[in-house]
């Protein structure tokens, strides 16, 4: 287990809100020892003790219900550091030591590059790890650029591109749910499954993240940076073990068996929106385009919707439908199943015979199964929902995350192959929105969110439109 951390960008939200509540349910859990020590970089000009009175102000407000003595415990374990992070002596000074470190890049994405290679300027300890926050990159020429600065600096085993969406503990019943349960496993195939939605759509609207959100959007924040994490444990075939390379190489596999959208598709098959002026459960929201510090001429969408189809034996024929959205009118995070209708019904029913919905709730978390059941008239179906709650995890998911990297496990992390796997799925997508071939639409604050798709025009002309075309009989025949 690695004994140190450093954070770079030490002061900043990431850090305050989960990377030192996650450090302090370690402590309380007792997975930190009586060596371990922690470093904060950033550029205030601070001394160590306003770093650790910071610390135990941020641990109150946001530490849960870790006890005292935990905050007290990592505030006590931290020294601090002023430093440029993309500046490679003060870098060095910051990862100074003879024991491997584990150095946290708790800064916005696009400085990456810059940081890796300060840090390979600076210099590592042998077994020293590397943690990014996703997203990865901007886009597939970027993630492969900064996979090959990483690659000089230390081993694939020893990168953690972490998205705490996978140590959260209902993404993680996925998996348990189809691979324990034989009930299952058999139907988890297109022959019984009509389509899975994804879904991650909140009632909060910006909240102060202009400039980090309007850089990015719903489409990079949510669906390429954790949605399509999500998908790959839906659509993955059954792994070996869980161990990393079994978990993560079908985890590939999926995003590898992704058909591209093409122009057309992405006017059929994908929707972006931002929020106009509306009204939110008791409060007044401003439009997107008003919010501090958001550029209207980004033209930076708050909803995406992506209908992805995956090429293969298992998937061929399944719709996954992948959406996020801010500023709705109710929250709303889960995986919903949605299994094929039965193809008869023995006896009369004049009412809806609804489909079979297995639902992961991501947040909060649960299970249900939404079924059709006989009611009190003979003859006549009624819906049935089957619920089970779920124990409170005994970690965070950002102090699963930190536990992994401390102990060196990189199974929850993205592999460098993976993240470059996911830019390819969304690039096409990426680029016709730049270009307009899909209309970025308004919806109000409040509400469920933009109108049904509306294409941009014909769109390219696609081969089976022009197959009557090319097969009719000339005019004199």
């Amino acid at each position: 287990m690695i004994n140190r951390l450093v954070i770079l960008g030490a002061t900043g939200d990431l850090s305050a809100r989960y990377l030192l509540p996650a450090l302090a349910a370690l402590q309380a859990a007792g997975h930190l020892g009586d060596r371990f020590r922690m470093t904060g970089a950033s550029r205030e000009d601070w001394s160590t003790e306003q770093y650790q009175e910071w610390i135990t102000r941020q641990l109150g407000r946001h530490g849960g219900s870790c006890p005292a003595d935990a905050h007290q415990a990592i505030a006590a374990s931290a020294r601090y550091e002023k430093a440029d992070v993309t500046d490679a002596d003060d870098v060095r000074t910051a990862v100074a030591g003879d024991e491997p470190v584990a150095v946290y890049l708790a800064l916005p994405p696009s400085l990456f590059p810059r940081v890796v290679g300060a840090l390979h300027q600076a210099g590592l300890p042998p077994g020293s790890r590397i943690v990014l926050e996703k997203p990865f990159g901007e886009d597939l020429d970027s993630a492969q650029e900064l996979n090959r600065l990483l690659a000089d600096l230390v081993p694939e085993q020893a990168v953690f591109r972490v998205d705490h969406f996978l140590a959260m503990t209902t993404v993680q019943n996925v998996l348990g749910s189809r691979l324990a349960n034989r009930v299952l496993e058999p139907l988890w195939n297109s022959t019984h499954i009509a389509e899975v939605e994804i879904i991650w759509e909140e009632t909060l609207a910006l909240e102060g993240r202009a400039g980090y959100y309007d850089q990015v959007g719903a489409l990079k924040d949510m669906v390429q940076n954790h949605l399509l994490q999500v998908l790959c444990l839906v659509a993955m075939e059954p792994p070996i073990t869980l161990g990393e390379r079994d978990l993560r190489d079908r985890k590939v596999d999926v995003l590898r068996s992704a058909r591209l959208l093409t122009d057309y598709d992405a006017g059929h098959r994908t929707r972006r929106a931002r929020y106009s002026s509306g009204r939110s459960g008791d409060h007044d929201v401003p439009s997107y385009v008003d919010e501090e510090g958001v550029d209207p001429q980004r033209r930076t969408e708050t909803f995406a919707e992506v209908e992805l189809e995956l090429d293969s034996w298992r998937w061929a024929g399944t719709t996954f439908r992948l959406r996020s959205g801010k500023a709705l009118g109710a929250d709303r995070k889960e995986v919903a199943v949605r299994f094929r209708s039965v193809p008869h019904l023995p006896f009369g029913h004049s009412g809806e015979v609804l489909p079979n919905v297995l639902r992961f709730g991501l947040e909060p978390e649960g299970l249900s199964l939404d079924l059709m059941g006989t009611g009190s008239q003979t003859g006549h179906l009624t819906q049935l929902e089957l619920a089970a709650g779920m124990e409170p995890p005994d970690l965070p998911a950002y102090g699963r995350l930190m536990l992994d990297i401390l102990n060196g496990d990189p199974a929850l992390s993205i592999r460098g192959d993976e993240a470059e796997e996911a830019w390819r799925v969304l690039e096409p997508v990426i680029s016709a929105w730049e270009r307009d071939l899909v209309p970025l639409q308004d919806y109000p604050a409040g509400s469920d969110g933009p109108p049904s798709r509306q294409p941009y025009g014909p769109g390219p002309v696609r081969r089976e439109d022009l197959l009557y075309e090319e097969t009719a009989l000339p005019d004199n025949a």
